[in-house]
């Protein structure tokens, strides 16, 4: 039995939606564990989210309707994105032609700045420094990441994630070759940066180190559990695209029946306890930075943007 095409997307978009939060459950396990502490339960985002829409929505006096708005804009452009990737199936589905690989990263960058606009629009003196702090990781992240996409497209000869899957598959000499190795490294900075795993980012409530908590400081709510939903999600899609489309291209359903696609979740479960893996060991062994240094991995990743692209062209 294959499943329609239709069927096929849902699917996707539901594995993101439904799976986000396992893999959020499972990188704060991981941390406590290699620190030696016992960690949450892997389920805990679940339940955060549970509370977190059964409890009342607090809105500051100065907010307008972008406070209002922003997390469902956020939400939104999440569950639009897996419908332009890979992620259980590595055919192209007949959605998946509305954007290529440059329009799936500015949905993603939609939802990102919504939540910016959100941390100035609530009048909180920290959602202004964690907004400010945002925009200064995103000058240098936004040009690694066209550089990024251009370096892959110029391997690849087009824009579309599925091609470039099918081409790493079918060619080992691109596979190992210079330009593509360039280019997992300048994406896995970037799945840093994005995931908030730099050494001057911290999940707790210290004002100093604040980026993305400080942004919904002042959310409550299901308003709440939606941007933390989001991000849970946007973690999941760029660990989906550094697996699917980067790093480990196999695995994913090709015939799309139930036994095949339910394979194909298993298969991405496990590439991302891998990738999960090494980077809580990355960011583990590294020491606490002053925020000032941020542009010293952004410049790395930056760097090897540019290698990617050059190495491409001399192929």
């Amino acid at each position: 039995m294959i499943l329609p095409n239709v069927v096929l997307q849902i699917c996707q978009v539901l594995c993101v939606l439904l799976l986000a939060p396992l893999l959020q459950g499972f990188i704060l396990k991981a941390e406590e564990r290699i620190q030696r502490s016992r960690g949450p339960n892997i389920l805990q985002p679940y339940r955060d989210l549970w509370k977190l829409f059964h409890k009342q929505t607090v809105v500051p006096e100065s907010a307008s309707w972008i406070y209002m708005i922003a997390p469902l804009v956020a939400f939104t452009a999440m569950l639009i994105v897996p419908i332009l990737i890979p992620v259980l199936t590595d055919r192209p589905l007949p959605q998946s032609d509305m954007g290529d690989m440059l329009g799936g990263g500015m949905i993603l960058t939609l939802g990102s700045f919504a939540i910016l606009l959100a941390g100035l629009d609530s009048g909180n003196v920290y959602g202004g420094i964690g907004s400010s702090r945002a925009v200064m990781l995103a000058i240098l992240a936004e040009p690694t990441l066209i550089l990024v996409l251009v370096g892959i497209s110029l391997l690849a000869k087009a824009m579309l994630p599925f091609v470039v899957n099918h081409l790493l598959l079918g060619s080992v000499s691109t596979y190992w070759s210079p330009a593509h190795l360039f280019l997992i490294l300048a994406f896995l900075v970037l799945l840093l940066v994005e995931t908030d795993r730099l050494p001057i980012h911290s999940p707790t409530h210290l004002e100093i180190y604040m980026i993305d908590e400080a942004r919904i400081l002042e959310y409550s709510g299901p308003l709440l559990a939606l941007l933390k939903w989001a991000s849970m999600m946007k973690q999941f899609i760029l660990y989906t695209i550094f697996c699917n489309v980067f790093l480990l291209p196999w695995g994913m359903s090709q015939v799309g029946t139930p036994f095949g696609e339910f394979g194909s979740v298993v298969a991405l479960l496990v590439k991302f306890l891998l990738v999960a893996l090494v980077v809580i060991v990355v960011e583990t062994v590294q020491s606490r930075l002053r925020f000032y240094r941020y542009q010293e991995p952004l410049a790395a990743g930056f760097l090897f943007a540019v290698l990617a692209i050059v190495s491409s062209q001399l192929m």
